[in-house]
């Protein structure tokens, strides 16, 4: 969560509203610049709902329920928590049942 918060930080001048005086920057600038800042708003929209992912999994550990599918109740299998440790669902349940 550190990482994330790190990064949030560092491109909260990304997300800055974009200028659009026309006579210090250019039409091309401009256009530039919207399109970072709406990439830069999608990258901390991703991060925050993986800080929230990484909370849920900080309480189902507590309640010692991690690694237990929220769907079905099956455990979820170990190459899978290895790739995603706060994943809530086992591979049969995400893909719908």
């Amino acid at each position: 969560m550190a990482e994330l918060r790190a990064a949030e930080q560092a491109t909260a001048e990304d997300r800055q509203a974009v200028e659009l005086d026309q006579q210090s920057v250019g039409r091309l600038s401009r256009m530039d610049a919207l399109q970072v800042q709406a990439m830069a708003l999608e990258q901390s929209r991703r991060r925050s709902q993986r800080v929230l992912a990484l909370k849920a999994a900080l309480k189902r550990a507590a309640e010692d329920e991690l690694g237990v599918c929220q769907d079905c109740g099956e455990e979820i299998a170990e190459g899978r928590l290895a790739l995603d440790p706060a994943a809530p669902l086992c591979v049969i349940c995400a893909r719908g049942g």
